[in-house]
């Protein structure tokens, strides 16, 4: 496996470039992003509102050539709220907001209210889908949680990675789902 290196606000766009690639085929991404342009457009901007703080933080790894990447949150480190919702009302379908909101609000009842770890973000390129390079970067960080003794969260946005989450010792807490949108899981991990 390549080395894995964390990625400067200097290597965003490479980062945010490959997590576009990765996310192409996600039920609840491409919901929210239906047309080609919108996700062009969209998909950047969400990364970067939802797991960007992981650049500043010094918490966004990818590997060697930017196969994949991942953006954790560290514990008390949120995404950008106010960036997330001006993102929602311009670049969501209008029809689909509700739904959305609905969404949000279910998840953040399944967030957990203890200092913990968010994998906000993590996604390979598609040429490169299937050869260890994600598993590597949870393994990577998930190893510093449990020296810490910290939880992980993250939202699983399709139902295929839940079998890799679930080998990575993660629990599904429920499912959330409004109205046409797909099912998402948030899941959880406990020091391990």
């Amino acid at each position: 496996m390549d080395t894995i290196k964390i990625a400067t606000p200097a290597d965003a766009e490479n980062c945010l470039a490959t997590l576009t690639l990765a996310f192409c085929n996600d039920p609840a991404i491409r919901w929210m992003f239906l047309q080609p342009s919108q996700y062009a457009q969209g998909l950047p901007l969400f990364a970067q509102a939802f797991g960007g703080a992981a650049f500043q933080q010094a918490t966004a790894f990818y590997t060697d050539r930017f196969e994949a990447i991942a953006l954790w949150l560290p514990p008390n480190t949120q995404p950008d709220e106010a960036a997330l919702m001006a993102l929602i009302q311009q670049g969501v379908e209008e029809s689909k907001q509700p739904a959305l909101a609905s969404i949000l609000e279910q998840l953040s009842g399944h967030h957990p209210q203890e200092p913990h770890w968010h994998l906000a973000m993590i996604g390979t390129d598609p040429i490169y889908q299937g050869h260890g390079y994600g598993s590597a970067l949870l393994a990577h960080t998930l190893a510093t949680c449990d020296q810490q003794r910290n939880s992980v969260y993250l939202e699983a946005t399709n139902a295929r990675n839940v079998a890799l989450y679930q080998n990575h010792g993660f629990e599904v807490l429920g499912t959330v789902q409004a109205e046409n949108s797909p099912t998402l899981y948030p899941m959880l991990r406990h020091p391990q």
